[in-house]
C-alpha cells in the first residue's frame, strides 16, 4: 500500500482519481506531490545525492550545479521504440511507429504493473508556456525518477502554479513514466493523442523521460495544433536588433545537435558591431496568427536542455556564461577537482578525467571522455542575453522562418523560397545527416521535414497540408529560407566558418524580408551572391564562400529524385500543390542543365 508523503494540493477529482488509479497499477511505496517551492528543491536535490542519482560539483567552481550519469544503454532518444497510437494507423502515418491503442495499453500495463515498488512516485504538475497566456498547456507527470522531477523543475513552470491554472478542469496531459529496470527490450515511449496521454517506460534519458518536452510540447502539441489552427514546431526563437534599433524576430528549425542552441545565442562578429542577438528559446516554438495578420511565436519552455560537446567560449559564449551556475550536467566527464569537461571545451583536455561511464580517462584514451550526446539542463533566466519579451503571453511577431540541416553537399549556404508553397516544399523535403542525438548510425542522410520528423504526432502528409493551410490563414506571412552551415569542400573541410559568422547570413535574410538585399534566381530558389553578403573580416577564403553558395545543377538533379521518392513514401496525403512544386523545380532545373551544354 502506497503512502502519501504530502497531501494532494488540489480537490480536482480528475487529477486525484487518475493519480490513485496509476498508483494502484505501479504500486509505489510512497507518493509525493511536488509544489515547486525552493524548500522542496533543496529537499529533492539532497534526496537525489543520497540516492547516488546526482553528485554535487565543486561549489566554488560551479555553484549550485550537479552531475548525473545515466545507464550506458540509455543515452539518447530511441525513435524505434517511440509510438503514436492513434485510433487508426492512417492517422499516425508512415513516419510514426503505430500499434492499436487497446493493444498497446495492455502491453504497457504489464510493464508498469509493480514497476515502482520500493520507490517514490513523484506527482509533477507543470505548465508549458507562460502562466497567464491563453495558449499554455498544463501537464502532470507521474515518475519514479527524482532526476526527472528536478529537471522538469528547471525546464517548465512546475508545481502548484500548474494546479492553480488547471483549477477543476479535466484539460491536462496525463504523463506516466517509470525507469523500471531500464531494459531496452522493455522500453517504450508511447503517445495516445486522442486521450491526451503519454506513457514512457524503461528509460531515464531526458528526451524519453521528460514528458513535458518532446513528447507533449511537440508530438502531442502538433496533433492539437492541427485541430486548433496553430503550429507546434522544433524551432529556436531569436531577437535581432540592428544598429539602428530595429527589432525583429526569427524562428529557425534544425535537427537536434545541428546548431540550434548556437544560433539562438549567437554573438555577432566584430564586423557587426552594433548588432545584438537575444534569445527567446533554443528548441520549441508554438506559433499562432495574431490579430494584426502576422505569425506570432512563443517558447513554451522555461529552460535549456542542450548538447554539451562542442560548446565553448568560441562557439557559444552565451551558453558558457549561463552554465557557470545552477546547472545539471548529464554524461559529461568529471575533472579531479569537481568540475565538468567535454570534447570541444576551451583549451586542451586535462591530463586525467573520469569519463561518462565512471572510468579513468587520460589523453591517450581511445574513447571520448564525454558522451557525444551528453547534456546540460539550465534555467532560461541564466541566459545573460535572454530577450525581455520572452514571457510576453502573445508571443513575438516572426519576420523569417529558417530551416537548415546538416548537408555536406548540394544545399547552398542560404536559399530563399519563391513563395509560401515553395517554402513548404523546400522545408518539407529537407534532408539532414543524422547525429548522436538519437540512437543508430551517425552521418546517414534522412529526410526531416521542418526539422521535425521525430516529433510529428500524426500523418506527415497531413502535417505538410496543415502548413499550406496555415499559409492561407496568415495575411502577412514571414518569408521562408533554407540555410546550410555544414557544406564541405573537396578536402572534406567545412566551407563556411559558422557560429558567430552566421550573423552575415541572418543580416541578408532580414534585409531580404525588408526588400533591401539582392539575390540571384536559380531553379531551386533565390541565392545570395558573395557580393550580397557582408564579408568584411570573414575568416574564410573567397573561393570557399563561392563554393558554399554554389547551386550545382547535377547535385540538385539527384536531390530532386530523392525528394520525389520521399513524397512517394509519404503517400496519398501529400498535397497536390507540393507535387506540382516538385515538377516545376524539375522542369526549371532540366532547362538550366540543357542551357549549360
Amino acid at each position: 500500500m502506497s503512502t502519501t508523503l504530502t497531501a494532494p494540493p488540489t480537490t480536482n477529482t480528475h487529477v486525484t482519481g487518475w493519480v490513485d488509479e496509476m498508483a494502484r497499477m505501479c504500486k509505489p511505496d510512497r507518493i509525493y506531490w511536488c509544489d515547486g517551492s525552493e524548500t522542496e528543491r533543496e529537499r529533492l536535490l539532497a534526496e537525489a545525492i543520497d540516492a547516488g542519482v546526482l553528485m554535487k560539483l565543486d561549489e566554488r567552481k560551479r555553484p549550485n550545479s550537479y552531475y548525473s550519469r545515466s545507464n550506458p544503454n540509455d543515452v539518447a532518444r530511441t525513435e524505434e521504440l517511440t509510438f503514436v497510437c492513434t485510433p487508426t494507423r492512417e492517422e499516425a502515418g508512415p513516419t510514426n511507429n503505430w500499434m492499436e491503442p487497446g493493444e498497446m495499453y495492455a502491453k504497457l500495463r504489464g510493464l508498469f504493473d509493480g514497476s515502482m515498488r520500493g520507490r517514490t512516485m513523484y506527482v509533477v504538475p507543470y505548465i508549458m508556456g507562460v502562466p497567464n497566456s491563453p495558449f499554455s498547456k498544463v501537464g502532470i507527470e507521474l515518475t519514479d525518477s527524482v532526476y526527472v522531477a528536478v529537471n522538469i523543475r528547471i525546464m517548465a513552470r512546475m508545481g502548484n502554479i500548474a494546479l492553480q491554472r488547471l483549477g477543476m478542469a479535466d484539460a491536462f496531459n496525463r504523463g506516466l513514466h517509470s525507469v523500471a529496470d531500464c531494459d531496452p527490450s522493455r522500453r517504450f515511449i508511447v503517445h495516445f493523442p486522442q486521450d491526451n496521454t503519454i506513457w514512457s517506460v524503461g528509460s531515464g534519458y531526458g528526451g524519453n523521460a521528460l514528458l513535458n518536452k518532446k513528447c507533449l510540447a511537440l508530438r502531442m502539441a502538433s496533433y492539437y495544433a492541427r485541430r486548433e489552427g496553430w503550429l507546434a514546431e522544433h524551432m529556436l526563437l531569436l531577437e535581432a536588433t540592428s544598429p539602428q534599433g530595429e527589432v525583429r524576430y526569427i524562428a529557425a528549425g534544425f535537427p537536434s545537435a545541428c546548431g540550434k542552441t548556437n544560433l539562438a545565442m549567437l554573438v555577432p562578429p566584430p564586423a557587426f558591431d552594433g548588432w545584438r542577438i537575444r534569445t527567446l528559446g533554443d528548441d520549441i516554438a508554438w506559433m499562432r496568427v495574431g490579430t494584426d495578420g502576422r505569425l506570432y511565436a512563443a517558447n513554451p519552455e522555461n529552460g535549456f536542455f542542450g548538447v554539451a560537446p562542442g560548446t565553448s567560449m568560441a562557439t557559444n559564449l552565451t551558453a558558457m556564461k549561463m552554465l557557470t551556475r545552477d546547472a545539471i550536467f548529464t554524461n559529461v566527464a568529471l575533472t579531479p577537482d569537481g568540475d565538468v569537461w567535454w570534447e570541444g571545451m576551451d583549451g586542451p583536455a586535462p591530463d586525467r578525467l573520469t569519463d561518462w561511464q565512471g572510468e579513468p580517462w587520460t589523453r591517450d584514451s581511445k574513447t571520448p571522455a564525454a558522451h557525444p550526446n551528453s547534456r546540460f539542463t539550465v534555467p532560461l533566466a541564466n541566459n545573460p542575453m535572454v530577450s525581455p519579451n520572452v514571457n510576453d503571453p502573445r508571443g513575438v511577431p516572426i519576420s523569417a522562418l529558417i530551416f537548415g540541416g546538416r548537408r555536406s553537399n548540394t544545399v547552398p549556404l542560404a536559399l530563399e523560397s519563391f513563395n509560401w508553397t515553395h517554402g513548404v516544399y523546400l522545408a518539407g523535403t529537407m534532408g539532414s545527416e543524422t547525429t548522436a542525438a538519437k540512437t543508430g548510425a551517425v552521418g546517414v542522410l534522412r529526410r526531416d521535414p521542418m526539422a521535425n520528423i521525430p516529433f510529428i504526432g500524426y500523418d506527415a502528409g497531413e502535417y505538410l497540408a496543415h502548413w499550406l493551410e496555415m499559409g492561407a490563414r496568415i495575411p502577412r506571412p514571414p518569408k521562408i529560407f533554407l540555410v546550410n552551415w555544414f557544406r564541405k569542400g573537396e578536402d572534406g573541410r567545412f566551407l563556411w566558418p559558422g557560429f558567430g559568422e552566421n550573423m552575415r547570413v541572418l543580416e541578408w535574410i532580414l534585409e531580404r524580408c525588408d526588400g533591401h538585399a539582392a539575390a540571384r534566381e536559380t531553379p531551386v530558389g533565390l541565392v545570395p551572391r558573395a557580393t550580397d553578403l557582408e564579408l568584411r573580416e570573414l575568416p574564410a577564403k573567397p573561393a570557399a564562400v563561392d563554393a558554399a553558395l554554389r547551386v550545382d545543377l547535377d547535385e540538385w538533379h539527384d536531390e530532386l529524385t530523392l525528394q520525389d521518392q520521399w513524397l512517394d513514401f509519404l503517400g496519398p496525403t501529400v498535397p497536390r500543390a507540393l507535387r506540382l512544386q516538385h515538377d516545376l523545380m524539375q522542369e526549371a532545373l532540366e532547362t538550366a542543365r540543357k542551357a549549360r551544354v
